[in-house]
């Protein structure tokens, strides 16, 4: 068995199912306890985000919504279709887009809280091989919050991106449903990385190095995403467990990497 192979092995092994990342919570106080803040904080955060961009959007487009084509003739029957037709596409879109940049502001001002969550997950699951950095302090908040706004500035593109081939039948939609998948492992990995000094960069390559734990890391919470109305809140709910899961397994792969260099794919260099 060559180094690469028994690389993939460990990592496959060292991997921590969702379930034990749930266990774990809610063994901890101090977890359980900021996680619950983080749901509420993040839901209201969001829903006050949807609420508004929403709002300005409906004013914007109102005139073109509330008058219908008149339908005198045939053709006025097919403007009448057609006018229905992107009434419908235009609000299911526009929501979609709507609660991405809501969530992603939401994401971006709560990113030193996570943070701190990331952190002590990272620092309850190592115990004394924990690495400690500068600490918590105003420094520290800024990079968070400055390295959450470039995470959620990169979204902005990935939903602008999306919002165009989602028109694509078929592979459109699969391809929408794959890019949230990698960009919500983007989002939970950016957490513990960043307190590693990672680049934008360096994130991404090890989401490319590690597409398949980065799919499954990122699955759930772009299913959730897409759930109207209810995703507002059921995102909120799973963002706290996803940001422990992904700092445990990303601790521990980062530990096995450690352990056995893969021949050809480098670490990221800090």
């Amino acid at each position: 068995m060559n180094k690469r192979n028994l690389h993939q092995k460990t990592v496959s092994i060292s991997w921590i199912p969702l379930s034990t990342s749930v266990a774990f919570i809610f063994k901890k106080p101090l977890l359980f306890g900021w996680s619950l803040f983080l749901v509420l904080a993040t839901i209201a955060l969001t829903w006050l985000g949807f609420q508004l961009t929403t709002g300005f959007v409906d004013n914007l487009t109102k005139p073109f919504f509330t008058t219908a084509p008149a339908t005198e003739s045939i053709w006025g029957w097919i403007k009448y279709g057609g006018w229905q037709s992107s009434k419908w596409l235009f609000l299911l879109v526009s929501r979609i887009l709507a609660f991405y940049l809501a969530f992603l502001t939401a994401y971006s001002l709560s990113a030193p809280l996570y943070a701190f969550l990331s952190t002590a997950a990272e620092k309850l699951y190592s115990g004394g091989a924990f690495e400690f950095d500068d600490g918590f302090s105003v420094k520290g908040i800024l990079r968070d919050l400055l390295e959450g706004i470039k995470i959620g500035l990169f979204g902005i593109i990935v939903t602008m991106i999306a919002l165009v081939i989602g028109f694509i039948p078929v592979i459109g939609q699969i391809s929408v449903f794959l890019l949230y998948t990698y960009y919500s492992a983007l989002m939970f990995v950016d957490y513990p990385s960043s307190r590693r000094r990672w680049t934008l960069g360096q994130k991404l390559s090890w989401i490319r190095q590690h597409g398949n734990q980065s799919f499954r890391l990122g699955i759930v919470p772009a299913a959730v995403s897409m759930i109207p109305i209810l995703n507002v809140f059921l995102m909120a709910l799973v963002f706290p467990l996803f940001t422990v899961h992904s700092t445990l397994n990303f601790y521990t792969i980062e530990k096995s990497r450690q352990r056995v260099p893969a021949s050809g794919n480098p670490r990221p260099t800090h």
